[in-house]
């Protein structure tokens, strides 16, 4: 698989696609307005404890307080940013009550783990997490970790041993998948670098009062060359200067064998038209989504989940039906899990699919999706399809997702996607009309509404209107006002 990332630099807005085979797979979107500031370290100040919920609101210097739960709270939540203690975590996270573990107006060191959402607050952890290209310092943890991708059991030890003769008291860390194979002394460098980052934490959490920031995260560009590079990534083009010149120097203190993969994109035309980003970009925002077979999915969200439904279309097969709605649901399957990862889709999501009698087909098809979403680097979970034909699934929610990044609640149907017909919003003005006549002394009525419902009262709906110009006994005038709501109307009496 051919991998690329694309980076589209603006003074205001900072974007990075990953493609693979030319097709979008990931999209990241940095606006330079503090919307995702997952990874970020402050020092907090706890301004209610809700014992009934077990949790706790943490100013953080933002409009809305964080929310931090008591699994995400050390025993001692203060004794790991203190260096010069022998720190001995608790094995258990979240045992004593909140009301035990933080007071109201206490300062405590957290890291944000979820973005605000919607009209939710960040969502933070004690745990703190330093990534680096190769390892994620985990400062007070007692073990070492493994990325489960590596597979091979003496490569994990060995990457054991280098990090263990490495680490000091309360620094410790998981090693990442792009360590494997990496020598000794690049990971010794990234444990020093890890540890300065981590120590010059803890002295600005002893320096300022909270809410502070301590650390702030990469910017989008350089968190997706940390992130990406790894030896399977092909080629990395970049559309700014500015931003060119800034990984190159990452990649020399970090990655210098992989400056040879990055090239200053010099077209005349937009870097994401030339790759045919832009246009990917509009389809992962459409309710509707039309598979190459001529089938196609429909992905609605909710308050509590999103639903994706799975139809035949235009597709009619060739031989049978139960063949026809196999190869849909497999189709419909792999781009779901692409448009999964693409809209950063999380929570409870579930998969209507066209009902298929066979088992085996079924389980086909359920092998199909568990094998697409391996490319996916966000934990998720997929149970056996249901009596009823349902895949329920999970994914973690780390970001906003790609609809709420971009898109916002349409200004005219309030988010809710529907807007009243011009039939019952005639219906609506004459019922409304017909309550305020006996209370109307004007000589004649004139009703302002909107062109399209006005158009509705000069043709399907006129004899409504005769109707209602017989009960008030008056002649009613249709007058169209531009900047007129669909769904708004006046009812105005002329003397």
């Amino acid at each position: 698989m051919f991998k690329q990332l694309i980076i589209n630099s603006e003074k205001h807005e900072t974007r990075v696609a990953l493609l693979e085979d030319g097709h979008l797979a990931e999209l990241f979107v940095e606006q330079n307005d503090d919307t995702d500031i997952t990874g970020n370290i402050y020092k907090g100040k706890v301004v209610r404890v809700l014992p009934g919920m077990q949790a706790a609101f943490v100013d953080i210097g933002l409009d809305r307080a964080a929310f931090i739960y008591v699994d995400d709270l050390w025993v001692n939540v203060n004794e790991y940013i203190l260096e010069d203690i022998e720190f001995s975590p608790p094995a258990v996270r979240g045992s004593d009550p909140i009301e035990d573990l933080i007071t109201e107006g206490q300062q405590i060191m957290v890291q944000v783990a979820k973005s605000p959402i919607g009209s939710k607050g960040a969502r933070v952890t004690s745990f703190v997490a330093l990534p680096g290209r190769y390892l994620v310092l985990t400062p007070g943890s007692r073990h070492i970790g493994v990325s489960r991708r590596i597979e091979s059991e003496s490569e994990r030890e060995r990457l054991k041993n280098i990090v263990r003769s490495h680490s000091r008291n309360g620094f410790n860390y998981i090693v990442r998948t792009a360590a494997e194979g990496i020598d000794g002394d690049e990971i010794s460098q990234e444990v020093n670098w890890l540890n300065a980052q981590w120590e010059e934490i803890q002295r600005k959490h002893r320096c300022v009062s909270a809410p502070h920031l301590l650390h702030r995260e990469l910017p989008v560009a350089l968190r997706a060359v940390r992130d990406y590079m790894m030896r399977d990534v092909h080629r990395l083009t970049i559309d700014s200067p500015a931003v060119y010149g800034r990984v190159i120097e990452f990649l020399d203190r970090y990655l210098p064998e992989r400056k040879s993969v990055v090239e200053n994109y010099a077209g005349f035309e937009p870097i994401f038209d030339y790759f045919q980003v832009e246009q990917e970009i509009e389809r992962a925002l459409k309710l509707k989504v039309w598979l190459k077979s001529g089938g196609y999915i429909i992905i609605e969200h909710t308050e509590a989940l999103v639903s994706i439904d799975v139809n035949t279309g235009r597709y009619v097969g060739k031989s049978n039906l139960e063949e026809t709605i196999l190869k849909t649901n497999i189709e419909a399957v792999k781009e779901i899990a692409r448009q999964i990862r693409l809209r950063d889709i999380s929570g409870i999501i579930i998969i209507d699919l066209i009902d298929m009698d066979n088992k085996s087909n079924r389980q086909v098809v359920l092998e199909t999706l568990t094998n697409a979403l391996k490319h996916d680097r966000s934990k998720n979970r997929v149970l056996p399809i249901s009596e009823l034909g349902l895949i329920q699934m999970t994914r973690k929610r780390v970001r906003k997702p790609l609809d709420q990044v971009l898109c916002e609640p349409c200004f005219y149907c309030g988010g809710k996607g529907f807007l009243l017909s011009s039939r019952t919003i005639c219906h609506k003005i004459n019922r409304e009309a017909v309550r305020a006549a006996k209370d109307m002394s004007g000589s004649r009525l004139c009703i302002q509404v909107h062109a399209q419902v006005a158009e509705a009262f000069r043709g399907p709906q006129r004899s409504l209107l005769e109707s209602l110009e017989r009960f008030v006994g008056k002649p009613i005038e249709i007058q169209v006002v531009s900047d007129c709501h669909l769904e708004e109307f006046d009812i105005v009496e002329i003397f």
